[in-house]
């Protein structure tokens, strides 16, 4: 099922998410979700706050769909170990038709747990580096434009603003 996907300016999006602890039908069943919901925006990175729901818990594909094997769901995950920088261009669905340069790991291994509860470790370079980066961000309240410069991000939250007084938001 398609999940509705929050937009900046709902409080849930500044939320820290709470630790994923039941790794039952019903984390599953919003894993599946969160993956169509992804697909569907289309995007290549999603986090359950995104959806409304304050749970430590991702999908990612870095391909889009387009590459099978590449999908990820990841539970509680925590950065372990990041090297170099990076400065490209980032969007966020929950910021739909915006985006800047942010700086992010060039290189990232993280570590968490699968659907099922059992622990893994993923690394990834570049655009998967940005993407763990992004993702793990949202799940501690943490948007791209946090990382902005306060005149960048000002004018993006004004333009939200108007957006949002002409019905557009």
């Amino acid at each position: 099922m398609i999940l509705p996907i929050v937009k900046y300016g709902n409080s849930v999006l500044h939320r820290v998410a709470e630790p994923v602890t039941a790794f039952d039908e019903a984390l599953e069943r919003l894993s599946r979700d969160m993956v169509e919901t992804m697909y569907a925006a289309p995007g290549v990175g999603l986090a359950a706050p995104q959806v409304g729901v304050l749970t430590r818990l991702m999908v990612i594909d870095a391909t889009g769909g387009e590459k099978a094997g590449s999908l990820m769901v990841l539970a509680n995950p925590e950065i372990v170990e990041s090297e170099g920088d990076q400065y490209e261009e980032e969007g966020c669905l929950s910021i739909p038709e915006f985006t800047a340069r942010v700086h992010r790991p060039r290189k990232l291994v993280v570590s968490g747990q699968r659907i099922d509860g059992s622990q893994t470790v993923v690394g990834g370079e570049e655009l998967l580096a940005r993407i763990l980066s992004h993702e793990i961000d949202h799940l501690n309240g943490v948007l791209f434009i946090d990382h902005l410069s306060l005149i960048k991000r000002d004018i993006i939250k004004r333009k939200i603003r108007k957006k949002v007084r002409a019905g557009e938001w």
